[in-house]
């Protein structure tokens, strides 16, 4: 089960630390199950039998991605623990890029690494200054997606970092090079509509989900409320194109 983009509504991503953990969040409506261990940082890596465990109990009901930790850009690095990642069985392997160090290396290194049938989704740091121009890199080295992130959560939330102009721009940059296009960073309810909006792919989501802080239980209410604001953002947009339409006829 792949990602698939140009959706009627941007799909719901929930970041786990447990099977227990990912069947709360498949129960109250996520869309994605992301295994992240939150208190290893932003992209803080599970260890492989727990992602297994996940995959296990999620099944084929949704797609599942991983992260594969907080690392440098060392293309040797970098693709050994993508290969561990993927050979746990999940959807998509999730690689950050931190910092001011080029990724180019490693985002070539990664397209060639044995993934079995697990596609990669970059992850850029809105908070360090990415060059998005490393989205065409991404394209012809084979990537499925990119998402736009945050480093520090305790920065704010990434439409607090960087403008909507901006976020457009990265979303219809990615898009044009036929990527997934995601954004996270420290979302809250309040921040779906307008980056729903921008039309992006992927809305993703941890400390949003959580009770007291990213790395709490997660608290069915809020997951359930994070639902329904994404898929009342789509009924609404389907009731524009309905208007559009019939001032057309």
């Amino acid at each position: 089960m792949l990602i698939s983009a140009n959706r009627i509504r941007p799909a719901f991503l929930a970041s786990v630390t447990s099977a227990d953990e990912a069947h709360v969040a498949l129960s109250a409506g996520a869309d994605i199950i992301d295994c992240k261990d939150p208190s290893a940082g932003a992209l803080g890596a599970l260890p492989a039998h727990v992602i297994r465990d996940i995959v296990a109990r999620v099944g084929s009901n949704v797609c599942v991605s991983a992260t594969i930790g907080d690392l440098p850009s060392d293309p040797s690095v970098m693709v050994n623990a993508a290969e561990k990642t993927a050979a746990t069985g999940v959807h998509y392997v999730k690689a950050g890029f931190f910092g001011r160090d080029d990724p180019r290396a490693a985002i070539s290194a990664l397209g060639r690494a044995r993934l079995d049938n697990a596609r990669l989704i970059a992850v850029l740091m809105a908070d360090q200054s990415p060059d998005f121009e490393i989205v065409r890199d991404l394209a012809k080295n084979h990537f499925a997606g990119v998402m736009l992130d945050t480093a520090e959560k305790s920065s704010g939330a990434l439409p607090d970092i960087v403008s909507l102009q901006k976020l457009a721009s990265f979303v219809s940059l990615a898009k044009q090079h036929g990527l997934v296009a995601g954004l996270a960073g420290a979302l809250r309810r309040h921040h779906i509509a307008q980056l729903a909006a921008l039309n992006p792919d992927v809305l993703g989501f941890r400390g949003g989900l959580c009770f007291d802080g990213r790395a709490s239980a997660l608290d069915v209410a809020r997951i359930a409320g994070i639902r329904d604001e994404i898929s009342a953002y789509a009924f609404a947009d389907l009731d524009k194109q309905t208007q559009r339409q019939a001032l057309r006829i």
